[in-house]
């Protein structure tokens, strides 16, 4: 072998192991971008603070989650399982059946269930709430405001900027701790999807 050839050997070694030693950096600076990403993330997720929620509808239409990832949840525990639900009937409602045309709630997300005179309870559908607010916003006029809106964890992408976040017009929505995550008022809700 000639020293020209030697030498050529020897640039094309040392360029395939500065290559490798490229390729193994980016590749440990990618998992510990990765790691550092998801540990951040990790820490902090978006949420809907029901005390500055004005139930504008936007929840439904600005999430990238179609349907979104806002839904109503109900706090049993201050719930007065009323014959009369405002976050159920329509205002005006005469008739107090499950009718289509009684319901206030487009999508027919919440199922009422008789328990005893005159006691009902109310069951939220996750898969059918499209979290328009329209329940909370009766249940809030008429009731006692124990159907609430709230970011449902296990739906949510939690995007670095979150698109309601930016066009909620009363700054409901923050980053709040995982340990947080939910921020009802009221002990018991429901979490059935």
């Amino acid at each position: 072998m000639s020293a020209e050839e030697n030498k050529k050997n020897i640039e094309r070694r040392e360029f395939i192991r500065k290559g490798m030693q490229l390729s193994i950096l980016a590749g440990i600076g990618a998992i510990a971008g990765g790691v550092i990403t998801k540990a951040f993330t990790g820490k902090y997720v978006w949420q809907l603070d029901t005390k500055k929620c004005t139930q504008c509808g936007r929840c439904a239409t600005s999430c990238i989650k179609k349907p979104s990832a806002v839904k109503c949840f109900h706090a049993y525990d201050m719930c007065g399982y009323c014959d009369l639900c405002g976050g159920f009937f329509k205002p005006g409602t005469q008739n107090l059946t499950t009718a289509a045309e009684n319901q206030l709630c487009p999508t027919a997300a919440i199922n009422r269930k008789f328990i005893e005179e005159p006691f009902f309870e109310y069951d939220i559908d996750k898969k059918l709430c499209i979290g328009c607010g329209k329940c909370v916003k009766g249940c809030g006029s008429f009731g006692n405001g124990s159907l609430q809106l709230q970011v449902d964890q296990s739906l949510c992408d939690n995007c670095n900027e979150c698109a309601i976040a930016r066009d909620c017009p009363s700054d409901a929505f923050s980053r709040v701790p995982v340990s947080e995550a939910y921020l009802m008022t009221g002990l018991r809700w429901n979490n059935k999807k």
